[in-house]
Formats: C-alpha cells, sequence, structure tokens
C-alpha cells in the first residue's frame, strides 16, 4: 500500500491527499467542477512511476476514486431535475445496480 503522504495530490484549489480530496467533494466542501480530473490523474500515474512498482491494490483504489469524481462530474453536468443530486453514492431506489 501507498503512505497517504506519497498520495498527495497538488491542484489550484486543493492540495492533500487524495481520499481527503474525495471526502471534501462528497462533503460539497470542494467544488467538482473546479477539479481538473486529468490533472489528479496525470498525478497518480507519476506516483506509480516514480515508485517503479504497481501494487494492483493501490491501482485498484485508486481508479474506484477516479471513478467516483467522474461519475460525481458528470451528474453535476446533467440538467437538474426535481430529485436532488445524490453525491453520497446511493442509487434513488436503493438498489444496488451490480
Amino acid at each position: 500500500m501507498i503512505p497517504d503522504s506519497d498520495l498527495r495530490i497538488k491542484l489550484p484549489v486543493f492540495e492533500g491527499p487524495l481520499d481527503l480530496l474525495l471526502f471534501l467533494i462528497r462533503k460539497n466542501e470542494l467544488d467538482i467542477y473546479d477539479i481538473p480530473i486529468e490533472s489528479v490523474t496525470k498525478q497518480y500515474i507519476q506516483i506509480l512511476h516514480d515508485m517503479r512498482k504497481l501494487d494492483l491494490d493501490v491501482a485498484g483504489e485508486f481508479f474506484v476514486m477516479a471513478a467516483t469524481l467522474m461519475e460525481i462530474k458528470s451528474r453535476m453536468l446533467l440538467p437538474r431535475g426535481e430529485a436532488a443530486i445524490d453525491l453520497t453514492g446511493g442509487d434513488e431506489d436503493g438498489i444496488d445496480p451490480r
């Protein structure tokens, strides 16, 4: 596993661990529109490259976080209906689509 200190992301609006970035976005303390996901991905790939060792568990964790960020951002781009946008990851019907 990569220590949190090695997973630090630097953006114009945030600098810190990747998991904290996701937490702040989910809590609406950071605006997803201000997060360049491409930059987050490039920085993470650079971290992996610098380590010269790919830990599949860590890579998998990153892909889950990146997919979650993309889901949140894509939902924010959709027209708003009467239902509020759920940023917690829950399904409106409470049914797991898997």
